[in-house]
C-alpha cells in the first residue's frame, strides 16, 4: 500500500493536490522522482511557481524542518528553482512579453 504525499513531514493536503495534478500520487513516487523532477512536473502541469514551495519540498524530502534552509544553501536552491522555472514554466514568456510590449501593454525590456 502506498503512503499519501501528505504523510511526508511538512507536505499537506494542498501540496498533495498539486502533486496529483502532476501525476504524482504517492510519497514513494515523490521520493523516487526527487525534488527537481517532481517540481518540474508540477510546473509543467500548470502549478504556479513559488520558491518557498520548492524549498519546502527539498527540505521535506531530506527529512528536515521546512525553515532549516538558510544562507548559501538557500541561495543555491534559489538558483536551482530559477532554472527549473525557466525550463518548465517560463517557456514562451519572452515571445509573450515582446507581443505585449508591441501593443503597449507592458514596457519594452532593454
Amino acid at each position: 500500500m502506498s503512503a499519501p504525499v501528505s504523510s511526508i513531514r511538512n507536505l499537506g493536503p494542498a501540496f498533495e493536490a498539486q502533486c496529483a495534478r502532476a501525476g504524482i500520487h504517492s510519497a514513494e513516487e515523490l521520493r523516487a522522482l526527487g525534488p527537481d523532477e517532481a517540481y518540474g512536473r508540477m510546473l509543467a502541469a500548470g502549478v504556479r511557481p513559488h520558491f518557498i514551495g520548492y524549498y519546502v519540498l527539498v527540505m521535506a524530502l531530506q527529512g528536515r524542518p521546512w525553515n532549516d534552509c538558510k544562507g548559501d544553501e538557500k541561495k543555491a536552491l534559489r538558483a536551482r528553482f530559477d532554472a527549473l522555472k525557466a525550463s518548465r514554466h517560463d517557456k514562451g514568456r519572452a515571445r509573450l512579453d515582446a507581443a505585449l510590449a508591441e501593443i503597449g501593454v507592458i514596457e519594452r525590456r532593454r
